[in-house]
């Protein structure tokens, strides 16, 4: 018999009790989940004999039970516990059909993996020795994986997570790695798997259950595993089996087979393009597609059009495309009744014609004909007739056609066709969010822009060379009345459920697209509010954390815009606030332009003026020293910035002990900076004065060491026209008077004693009353020490 908790025991009770009410029931499975992430509590439901019981719990079969116990094992899934469920339980249980579940099974798989393959980083002990020699698990895992994504029983939702389990845990994370077996491993074991996901078909009988997004999240998949092999001989190998498996699907006598195959090379050519460009060339795969084409059956159209469109991607390599596709899309669009395969067609066709980017010159189709086209699109797209997969197409179709600034400026105007954009970009089918993201960089111009040199414009034209010409309405003032359209359109909800699709299909680059329309949207600091007011300063967090390096800054530089201007507690509530310090610290590289570094700069005044808790943070960031080398800057506001941010920081004892070092000039800077001419650069440097001298005595005294101008500058801050500055000067006064016996001596020997006499004299003024009670202040200090006395009759 085991030792039972009685706590425990009684959670577990109350869970299989047929008598129990449902919120009972809800509470303790909450409370198991609660004590599970703990290690004092998970080890107490391990000794009870918990784990046969949550065992017993996912055999009940009720959907709330088997979350419960899941979610429980993946907080006891450390260590040698990370053993005790076996795999195959794990993949029966993710194979089910209800995506809550799923997740969690994913979830606890995860658990498991990193507790096996030393991801989890935190400390066990004893039980370390248990889990010596786990690459024989590791491997089972992985087998048990790519058993599943090719499995009839597997659920539609199970195959993703099990896709997005191998993309995540594969690949190598560092390139500069050279261990990349567990990547040869896959290709070995399971390539053709992934390969025979990607080439299902829905509309046809007897395939596998699939979700919208799983073909997608599959190619996502070998695009990682071709970019992590090592050497020319494995990518040979990659694509040879690639080659093998859709040749073997060829066959004269099977429509259904061929259609199969022509499906995998589009699923090869939405991920490891350079593969899916080389198979698409070869002989037969053309003829087949243009038999395809001229099928009656409806399904074998959509197919061979859908290859078609991923194949003519770039422009160099879409002129074979271009020469004989556009011919047989020009056919299929005209001829078709069917709306499916018009719309498609008409996308290939986009996408030819948008070979030419943004260059207004280089149109391929003839003017109008564009707009022609988008209008098409914008009335597909607003048709809630259609199906949401034709629908995509419009998207996709405008994500090409929108670099051309007539069509995008259509776009925007058509409010109904932007908030149908909107709810598909919020629906489940998350195929979507690359083509949405790249219709809105285009409607909000946020893409890089080479910088046109006048000198080299003349030197093109006179060798007759070609210039990109830009497009009237791509001037500054088109592309802000866009962005305020698509603001009041509701843009940035529609972004904040976009950045929340947590699979492998939200790629890296899509982020970086995010990351460049919310820059843009942020642009205007009228505009900022409404961001905030519709989830955007929670959206960006994730953007700035993870994704290109391009991607990270552009966020923080949009999140840095945002903490600038609003009140940081509304625009990023509770804990989040922490998160915000690393992007706006990362602005203050030097590498960084000057309007990044002084919009973090003003980010992190604001929220240094919080509290102590965000202050340590951003020392804890490394910010100090970043913020230190601004106050020498030349720029005027950047300075400025810096030494109101290093003001709101003197509280904290590490930046006071900065400032008593010796061997330095910070204390200088400081007293310079107050002599400055600039009246916001001189108020944030006298605060930072009175705040160091009141907190540091020996500060008070230091000041008289660091610069012979020392008086000078504190007379004049106690003359000042400003009473906040005025103020400060004063305060800064009072702590040298009672920092140091001889130091207020010398103060109330000059004329110092004059211009505290003058001020303390005057009458009470609200607007400077915090001066005068100062001046007042410092006269009763240097009267208690005897320096002056009252006067009498």
């Amino acid at each position: 018999t085991f030792s039972t908790d009685s706590r425990v025991q009684n959670m577990f009770d109350i869970l299989f009790s047929d008598e129990s009410d449902k919120e009972k029931q809800e509470k303790a499975a909450n409370n198991l989940i609660v004590l599970a992430r703990e290690d004092a509590g998970a080890e107490r439901i391990f000794q009870n004999n918990g784990v046969p019981l949550l065992v017993q719990l996912i055999d009940t079969g009720k959907p709330e039970m088997i979350l419960a116990a899941i979610r429980t094992l993946s907080g006891m899934c450390t260590g040698h516990r990370a053993r005790v469920l076996g795999i195959s339980k794990l993949c029966s249980i993710m194979a089910v059909d209800n995506e809550e579940i799923v997740l969690a099974t994913a979830n606890l798989f995860q658990c498991v993996y990193d507790s096996l393959s030393g991801g989890d980083k935190r400390n066990y002990g004893k039980e370390e020795a248990l889990v010596l020699d786990s690459s024989k698990d590791l491997k089972d895992i992985l087998l048990a994986l790519l058993e599943m994504i090719a499995s009839k029983k597997v659920s539609g939702h199970g195959r993703d997570q099990a896709l997005n389990l191998l993309t995540k845990n594969v690949p190598r994370k560092d390139k500069k790695n050279t261990d990349n077996s567990k990547g040869l491993f896959t290709i070995d074991h399971g390539l053709k798997k992934i390969l025979k996901v990607c080439g299902q078909v829905p509309d046809l009988p007897d395939q596998l259950p699939l979700t919208e997004n799983t073909q997608l999240i599959a190619s996502v998949l070998l695009n990682k595993l071709y970019d992590d092999m090592r050497c020319d001989p494995e990518r040979d190998h990659f694509r040879d089996t690639c080659d093998e498996y859709i040749k073997s699907k060829f066959d004269p006598n099977d429509m259904d087979r061929n259609i199969h195959a022509i499906n995998t090379l589009s699923g090869i050519l939405q991920g490891p393009f350079d593969v899916g460009n080389v198979l698409a060339g070869r002989q037969g795969v053309m003829e087949m597609m243009v038999a395809l084409c001229g099928s009656e059956r409806e399904v074998d159209q959509l197919v061979a059009v859908e290859a078609l469109i991923h194949a003519s991607t770039k422009t160099s390599k879409a002129s074979f495309f271009i020469s004989n596709g556009v011919t047989l899309l020009k056919d299929m669009y005209k001829k078709t009744k069917n709306e499916k395969i018009k719309i498609r067609a008409l996308v290939g066709l986009c996408k030819l014609g948008s070979a030419g980017g943004d260059d207004y010159s280089m149109r391929q189709f003839a003017e109008g004909s564009t707009e022609k086209l988008a209008k098409q699109c914008r009335k597909w797209l607003c048709n809630p007739t259609l199906d949401v997969r034709t629908r995509k197409w419009a998207v996709e179709g405008l994500a090409y056609l929108t670099n051309d600034a007539d069509v995008k400026d259509d776009f925007v105007e058509d409010e109904a066709a932007l908030r149908a954009m909107f709810e598909l970009a919020k629906s489940k089918d998350k195929t979507i969010l690359y083509a949405v993201a790249c219709t809105l960089v285009n409607c909000t111009n946020s893409y890089d822009k080479k910088e046109i040199i006048p000198e080299m414009v003349q030197l093109a034209k006179f060798s007759k060379q070609h210039v990109p010409e830009q497009h009237p309405k791509d001037k500054k003032d088109f592309i802000e009345r866009r962005v305020k359209r698509l603001l009041k359109a509701g843009v940035t909800s529609a972004l904040a459920v976009m950045v929340k699709a947590d699979n492998s299909i939200l790629t890296d680059q899509t982020k970086e697209m995010l990351a460049r329309v919310f820059l843009a949207l942020a642009e205007d600091i009228k505009d900022r509010g409404t961001i905030v007011a519709q989830g955007g300063g929670r959206a960006l967090l994730p953007l700035a954390l993870e994704g290109t390096d391009k991607g990270k800054i552009k966020a923080s530089h949009a999140l840095a815009k945002i903490a600038a201007v609003s009140n940081p507690e509304i625009a990023f509530p509770a804990e989040r606030i922490y998160e915000v310090v690393r992007p706006l610290v990362s602005l203050l590289n030097t590498e960084r332009d000057g309007l990044e570094n002084f919009e973090a700069l003003l980010g992190l005044t604001n929220l240094a003026a919080l509290n102590d808790k965000l202050r340590v943070k951003i020392l804890k960031e490394k910010a100090l020293p970043e913020i230190e080398n601004y106050m020498f800057e030349e720029h005027d506001q950047i300075r400025q910035a810096a030494t109101e941010c290093m003001c709101n920081l003197v509280c904290c004892k590490e930046v006071q002990d900065r400032y008593l070092e010796d061997g330095n000039d910070k204390l200088k800077l400081l007293v310079l900076l107050c002599g400055e001419d600039d009246v916001q650069l001189q108020r944030a440097a006298a605060g930072a004065l009175a705040m160091l001298t009141a907190a540091q005595k020996k500060l008070a005294v230091k000041i008289t060491k660091v610069t012979g101008q020392w008086l000078e500058i504190i007379q004049r801050l106690c003359i000042h026209d400003n009473p906040e500055i005025q103020h400060r000067g004063l305060v800064t006064v009072f702590n040298m008077l009672d920092a140091d016996e001889q130091l207020a001596k010398k103060l109330i020997e000059c004329e110092l004693l004059e211009i505290l006499t003058y001020v303390a004299k005057l009458e009470d003024n609200p607007k400077k009353q915090d001066a005068i009670n100062a001046a007042r202040a410092c006269l009763s200090r240097a009267m208690d020490t005897g320096l002056i006395k009252p006067f009498s009759n």
